[in-house]
């Protein structure tokens, strides 16, 4: 099991470093000629969707690895209120006092201060633009059998780059056993 693992993070590892040269579009592979191992992996990482196509945190599936597809992070510009701080400045003056002795013989001194206050609040100030993400980075494992099932083909899970990564060295209709981020693609 342990000589499992270590073959597949190495392999992973070893992946991620030539794929880093690939062309950064929607990448979609049909098949490919390599075999590795595949590991487990709980997918905890950014880019995660609805939590109504959440697939649960226990549930690993496994299946014959059909297609495989990287979605590149979809973004654009977009217009934001820009808010600025304003401060205000304040004084009052205080007054202190002190007394000394009782009685016919008391004596009170009396002494002013100004005391210095700020307030500060964001305030809108124009507009500023911005790049917001329309959809985040996805890698996506497409299996064909899932759970032995001969009649489920063709069923999409989002899962982590790890994931996506071992399944790349793996051959097409290869088993796959891993946890998916989501459902769908």
């Amino acid at each position: 099991m342990f000589k499992r693992l270590a073959t597949a993070a190495v392999t992973a590892v070893l992946i991620a470093g030539l794929g880093a040269c690939g062309n950064g579009g929607d990448v979609r592979d049909e098949g490919a000629n390599h075999s590795a191992g595949v590991g487990q992996d709980s997918g905890n990482a950014a880019g995660e969707r609805r939590p109504d196509t959440a697939a649960p945190a226990d549930t690993s599936v496994f299946g014959l690895r059909d297609e495989i597809r990287h979605r590149a992070a979809l973004t654009t510009r977009a217009k934001r209120p820009h808010m600025t701080k304003k401060c205000t400045t304040a004084t009052r003056r205080v007054k202190h006092t002190t007394s000394t002795g009782s009685g016919s013989k008391r004596r009170t001194r009396t002494w002013y201060s100004t005391e210095h206050s700020k307030s500060c609040k964001q305030v809108r100030s124009g507009t500023e633009t911005y790049t917001r993400v329309v959809r985040r980075e996805q890698w996506c494992v497409s299996l064909d059998d899932v759970s032995g099932d001969k009649n489920k083909d063709d069923v999409w899970y989002q899962v982590s780059r790890t994931t996506y990564d071992a399944a790349i060295g793996t051959d097409e209709h290869a088993r796959m056993d891993f946890t998916p981020k989501h459902t769908g693609c």
